[in-house]
């Protein structure tokens, strides 16, 4: 191997080496294995392992750079954009292997995107955990002064990041298969799956699920209906990105103009809420004729009665607030007998989300709560 390889045949080598010692670490030093691990493992904040695979790989690609200098800002003959690195090589390269990073670049997380100075061990980044980003520069200052080779660390990087995609899909496979030994069950009652997507909703980190709530919906009844909603856009996708106008968009069948918007909300619905949406309809010279709020806190009787008094105003568009366990209640108690095919569905919805939307704790927990209602524990 030479140092011009192209980088994507470097990473391909790396994944072989890890996948090659998948049992036994390429590294000695137990102090580092126990720092990669920490690193790699802390699921409350995953911009760090990009941050370290982006270093390692600038110092792979060129070895007089210094890996503690992932910024051009910095303006020293060693130092490099971690950025372009990360964005160009890491993303194809995550995705390729599924490795359970965040699929957006470190660089652009608040901690670490205004930085023009070296990420010395002594920098207070801040972050949480702090310790995280104090064991994160403690490793690339290793590689810096030259006590560890960052292809090595590269390769033990990957073969932790790998072992933990693995126990990840032995535990999400273990619980599919306990699931289907009670597809032979009774199904569950509307009101039996009212209490478990109201249990997932209770969970930490639900603010996508109220949108898979409402499409997992329109995707079971919409033949009938005539109408369909639109595929999801991803959860941190701006509206004026995007030219969206809602979290879901519900169209008719042969019409592309969006009749039907839906907005989530994990909050309770005020009145800037609505001027936003009554401003956005209006901007966006959009066909809607209902744009609907689904929040899962409670709802102001002054904010509704603020929303009604648009409908004139706005040429007919309605405009409402609604509970987001009421609205599928009354779905499922309307459509009983689709309420097999709509659990099917939300389920299929919240495992294609990707991980930065949909936590894997998030997904163990939804099958394993149905697992336990399907049992009756």
């Amino acid at each position: 191997m030479t140092v011009h390889q192209p980088l994507d045949h470097r990473l391909q080598s790396i994944y072989d080496q890890a996948w090659e010692n998948i049992s036994d670490s390429v590294i000695m030093d137990q102090s580092i294995r126990d720092m990669v691990d920490y690193v790699c493992r802390n699921l409350s904040n995953r911009a760090c392992v990009r941050l370290l695979m982006s270093c390692l790989l600038g110092k792979i690609e060129n070895p007089s750079i210094d890996p503690r200098k992932p910024y051009t800002e910095i303006g020293t003959h060693d130092s490099f954009s971690g950025r372009t690195l990360d964005e160009r090589y890491l993303t194809a390269f995550i995705t390729k292997y599924h490795l359970p990073c965040n699929v957006t670049t470190a660089f652009l997380t608040p901690t670490l995107r205004n930085i023009n100075r070296p990420l010395m061990p002594d920098v207070d980044l801040v972050g949480r955990p702090r310790e995280l980003y104090v064991k994160t520069l403690q490793l690339l200052d290793e590689v810096a002064s030259g006590r560890m080779d960052a292809e090595n660390l590269f390769v033990e990087t990957v073969r932790v990041l790998l072992i933990m995609r693995d126990e990840k899909m032995a535990r999400m496979q273990s619980l599919m298969d306990s699931l289907k030994r009670t597809e032979d069950a009774l199904p569950l009652s509307s009101e039996q799956i009212v209490t478990l997507i109201s249990q997932h909703l209770a969970c930490k980190g639900a603010s996508r699920l109220p949108v898979l709530v409402v499409a997992a919906a329109y995707q079971v009844v919409g033949e009938r209906l005539g109408e369909f909603s639109r595929p999801l856009l991803s959860h941190n996708a701006a509206d004026l990105q995007t030219k969206s106008v809602g979290d879901v968009e519900v169209y008719l069948r042969g019409d592309n103009a969006v009749v039907t918007a839906y907005e989530m909300k994990m909050k309770r619905v005020t009145i800037e809420d609505i001027d936003a949406a009554v401003t956005k309809i209006i901007r966006g010279g959009h066909s809607v004729h209902n744009y609907i709020f689904i929040t899962t806190d409670g709802i102001d009787q002054p904010v509704t009665e603020y929303a009604s008094k648009f409908y004139e105003e706005i040429g007919g568009i309605e405009i409402a607030i609604l509970d987001c366990i009421g609205f599928l209640r009354h779905f499922l108690h309307f459509f009983h007998r689709t309420r097999e095919y709509y659990l099917k569905n939300y389920q299929s919805l919240l495992l294609a989300e990707p991980d930065s939307a949909v936590s894997s704790a998030l997904k163990e927990a939804f099958l394993a709560l149905r697992q336990a209602a399907e049992s009756g524990d």
